[in-house]
């Protein structure tokens, strides 16, 4: 059990629990072959931006004087220590899984990988011929000495091989991006189709050229980008100057093939003066989230059946939205429903020569985004835009500084990162003409504004024209815009203003209903729970009789089932098709319970050190609605896992049958 003191699981080590439930989802057998193949491509994805971001935030702590670092974190290095050996076990559980689950199903459905000792001859002819004709212009090789005075520099995040000369000159070959990751191969023998790794042709053709056998490596550095002082100067020039810096940072992870040589070993570590704690060692095979990519020469139907979204009746291209929002707030579900209507509401809003004002949000642009040119649209018709764009956005910075300059130069008002929080709201708010009136009307999201996470992550979106709403958000984006410092809101939750104040406010409420005899209760959804303040609040109201259910995606450093301190409450994960994005907060309140959705998790960043808005399910239809789904989920049977106090990940059950995530989208 790895606890501290007061009770909590770490937050780091609790994110590597996450990423084993993702694990675990690609030897559910009860997935289709292809969609475990693609969880083993999240699993690495998701492991590759731990050790860029978590892991040099804790590098980082090392350096800090002596008693701040115990307030930041008790003993970096042992925690290092433990996320080393933790990643040691989800690494060699991948590797069974890979080697011993999926490449022989793989093989039932007609398909061998074709490693490098196991080329048949025609196949070497093959291999030679396409090296020579495809790869070997494209091959970037660097020499050098092992020695302190002549460091070799290896870019972020890429595949490269080493191997070490018989005069101890280091050979470092970065593996080309243009042909893609995997290689159909002809020449197969039983009928079978032949794939392979294009690290494999590589290496096979420079051990004939060069006598020497090469070995993956790839190299993690610190994606965190370090500006001097937020509060003075130009913050938006500092983000873009430090941008360039990321791909330079400090290692914070050094993968190397598990079998390679110790001489080898050794002058690898000297010539990128790295040590045994940058280390970790790998199969094969790295960069492995390119087996979203992996083929699938057979044209069998190995992947899950597309839940297409559904269109909305009165939502449609031709309705009327504003006349359809003022009848009454509408909700909507993605990637059920179809995040068309978002857009199909931004582009009716750009055309509306009623409409004089859009304000937005905008925090995870897409590169093409639709959205984005919906404003552009907007601009072009006299409409004023004003955008706040969060240049904080990790790995979105360059687009999202990108599609706030194209925005600006057509006559938008954009307004960029405010020094020391982030923007981390999902809201829209329109004004139209009304005769002689001005109406307005808002969107509060759980999710970006794009169109293409929208089909994989599952978020809510609520378009209102609730004058008490419309009229709170406004002062939201007063707060952005900088015309007022504090909004005043009761209907809605605004941190870093008063989100952590009434959540608990309204548990506090909670633990008095069961301390006079009253049914309580709390249904929590959301991504991550890590406040220990929120933490401390929910332990006393599992002690004070209050039922507690919660739906924790990711992190969660709250301890369920422990004695005197949180037998009341229950947690489960949800790992599935779609990632659970949506944060949803249900408070018994007496009887008349209490709904609200937005942007926030209880993580300490996001009730003090982001601006969050959560609002109330106030419309009996979409109460029921999002009601539903929640206990649709709260009953999961298929991909929920048991939240313990060792966090062992057990499936609820393993018996076939429906997820939640299917009976919604039958459900809607």
């Amino acid at each position: 059990m790895q606890l501290n003191n007061d009770q909590y699981y770490n937050r780091d080590l609790s994110w590597l629990r996450f990423n084993h439930r993702v694990l675990q989802e690609a030897a559910d057998r009860r997935n289709p072959l292809y969609e475990r193949i693609k969880f083993l491509a999240i699993f690495s994805s998701n492991l590759e931006e731990f050790f860029e971001v978590r892991v040099s935030d804790i590098r980082q702590i090392k350096s800090l004087d002596k008693k701040l670092r115990k307030k930041l974190i008790t003993k970096p290095n042992k925690l290092l220590r433990q996320i080393k050996k933790n990643v040691f076990q989800l690494q060699e559980e991948y590797g069974r899984i890979w080697q011993y689950q999926l490449l022989p199903e793989l093989e039932m459905e007609g398909l061998k990988l074709v490693t490098l000792d196991h080329f048949n001859e025609k196949q070497k002819v093959f291999i030679t011929d396409f090296f020579e004709k495809e790869i070997a212009g494209n091959l970037k090789m660097k020499k050098g000495m092992s020695n302190n005075a002549d460091r070799l520099f290896i870019e972020n995040g890429k595949l490269y091989l080493v191997g070490l000369k018989p005069d101890t000159e280091l050979v470092f070959v970065k593996i080309p991006e243009e042909k893609g990751r995997f290689v159909n191969l002809p020449y197969s023998e039983n009928d079978m189709h032949n794939v392979c790794f294009i690290d494999d042709i590589i290496k096979y053709c420079l051990r004939q050229s060069l006598d020497v056998d090469f070995y993956n490596i790839k190299i993690s550095r610190d994606a965190e980008l370090y500006i001097e002082n937020e509060f003075s100067g130009n913050l938006l020039e500092k983000i873009q100057v430090s941008l360039s810096n990321r791909d330079t940072g400090q290692v914070t992870r050094a993968l190397i093939q598990k079998n390679m040589p110790d001489d080898l070993l050794d002058q690898f570590m000297l010539a990128l003066d790295i040590n045994e704690t940058d280390i970790s060692l790998g199969g094969k095979y790295h960069n492995m989230q390119d087996l979203f990519t992996f083929p699938n020469p057979m044209g069998k139907d190995l992947q899950n059946q597309e839940l297409a979204p559904k269109k909305i009746s009165g939502l449609g291209l031709k309705d009327d939205l504003f006349m359809k929002i003022m009848e009454k707030d509408r909700l909507l579900h993605f990637p059920y429903e179809s995040f068309e209507t978002v857009l199909h509401f931004i582009e009716q809003a750009a055309h509306d020569p009623k409409v004089r004002k859009i304000k937005m949000t905008l925090y995870r642009v897409s590169k093409d985004s639709a959205v984005a040119n919906a404003l552009l649209k907007a601009l072009k018709r006299g409409k004023a835009v004003t955008v706040f764009i969060e240049t904080k956005a990790r790995f979105d910075e360059a687009n999202n500084i990108k599609w706030g300059s194209v925005l600006e130069a057509h006559g938008a008002r954009v307004i960029y990162s405010y020094p020391g929080i982030k923007v981390h709201s999902k809201i829209l708010f329109i004004e139209r003409e009304d005769g002689e009136n001005t109406k307005a009307f808002a969107y509060i999201g759980t999710g970006n504004f794009n169109e293409k996470t929208s089909k994989i992550y599952t978020d809510f979106g609520l378009l209102t024209a609730d004058k008490k709403l419309t009229r709170e958000l406004a002062q939201v984006f007063q707060l952005l815009e900088r015309e007022i410092i504090i909004p005043r809101v009761k209907q809605l939750m605004v941190s870093p203003f008063t989100t952590r104040e009434k959540i608990s406010k309204m548990i506090e409420r909670e633990i008095e209903f069961a301390q006079e005899g009253k049914p309580a209760y709390l249904i929590f959804k959301m991504n991550s729970l890590q406040d220990n303040k929120m933490i401390k609040l929910l332990y006393k109201a599992s002690q004070a009789g209050v039922e507690i259910r919660l739906l924790v995606r990711g992190i969660c450093c709250l301890v369920p089932g422990i004695a005197g301190q949180s037998d009341n409450i229950k947690v489960t994960s949800i790992v599935d098709r779609y990632l659970e994005h949506a944060r949803i907060y249900v408070f018994g309140n007496g009887g008349k319970e209490k709904m609200y959705m937005g942007s926030a998790d209880l993580m300490t960043r996001n009730l003090d050190h982001r601006i969050e808005v959560l609002a109330p399910i106030n419309d009996p239809d979409n109460y029921q609605k999002m009601r539903h789904i929640l206990q649709l989920q709260l009953e999961d049977r298929v991909k929920a896992r048991i939240i313990d106090v060792e966090q062992k990940n057990e499936y609820v059950s393993t018996e076939p049958g429906k997820s939640s995530q299917v009976l919604i989208y039958d459900y809607l």
